[in-house]
């Protein structure tokens, strides 16, 4: 099996550059490389494969025009053309839509896999930083990263893929009944009431006051780009508060957990049902 480890980090100034280069770069290498297999599909019904992906891009880095492309890390602009080839598998297999154009406004990733990465005395490196990267570290490292996503805060993190054996616990009868309520985030058949943190009610208040905040500033100045920025902090904010909770309420010891099917938000709709 695998599973995934994300770890926070603090770039410097220097390593700030140079993913904000190295994550514009990969956003070139895919738009361009989607146009171009977009335009000979609609043109000349011709479907382009992996391995002409691949010179094209290393034919744009020959390029003067493009000769930026060689000043980040090759591994990300090749691992997105796989990206790219992998989604153009799923439009075709039916399991997907089709691709679309990145964005800088959501979140960004660079997937730098383990030939970009050296883990030395402790410490981690990137591809083309001297300096090493302040990880902090809940846990040890359990592989050498393959992925540098950013979110729409502006926070940094490393993610792990590693393969583990996992090891099955031991068998109990204890079974728990679990009633989804709105007063309650839920009830047991125990009677325990978890209670309702009602995260997004308790940032309310500020979150309205920052949205009319960011509705005044004027779209492409660099004061509507702060101001978004706090928005997208303070709903960074409510997500982990929100995700913390879920999983200190899942931490049981039950073998068998049964939840009804119950729709809260027909509930809500039909004021009747509350009353």
């Amino acid at each position: 099996m695998k599973r995934a480890y994300k770890y926070r980090f603090y770039p410097t100034p220097d390593q700030v550059e140079l993913l904000a280069q190295t994550f514009g770069c990969v956003r070139f290498v895919y738009k361009s490389i989607l146009r171009w297999r977009t335009d000979a599909y609609c043109e000349r019904q011709e479907k382009i494969g992996y391995t002409q992906v691949s010179s094209r891009l290393t034919a744009l880095k020959k390029e003067p025009e493009f000769a930026w492309l060689n000043d980040v890390p090759s591994v990300p602009l090749q691992q997105v053309l796989r990206h790219q080839q992998a989604a153009f598998a799923n439009f075709f297999a039916g399991r997907a839509k089709y691709p679309t154009f990145k964005s800088k406004r959501h979140k960004q990733a660079a997937t730098l896999t383990d030939a970009a990465f050296k883990y030395r005395d402790g410490k981690l490196y990137m591809a083309k930083s001297k300096a090493p990267l302040d990880v902090r570290l809940s846990r040890p490292l359990p592989s050498v990263p393959s992925t540098v996503p950013k979110d729409a805060a502006g926070r940094y993190f490393v993610s792990c893929l590693c393969e583990f054996e996992s090891v099955s616990l031991p068998i109990t009868a204890s079974t728990v009944g679990v009633d989804v309520g709105l007063k309650d985030l839920f009830v047991t058949d125990t009677g325990f009431k978890s209670g309702n943190p009602r995260h997004t009610a308790k940032y309310a208040a500020r979150l309205a006051l920052l949205q009319r905040r960011l509705s005044k500033k004027a779209k492409g100045s660099k004061n509507r780009a702060k101001a978004r920025l706090k928005v997208a902090r303070l709903h960074a904010k409510i997500a982990d508060c929100r995700t913390d909770a879920l999983h200190e309420a899942t931490r049981n010891e039950n073998q068998i957990v049964c939840v009804e099917s119950l729709k809260v938000k027909n509930m809500i709709r039909n004021q009747s049902v509350l009353r």
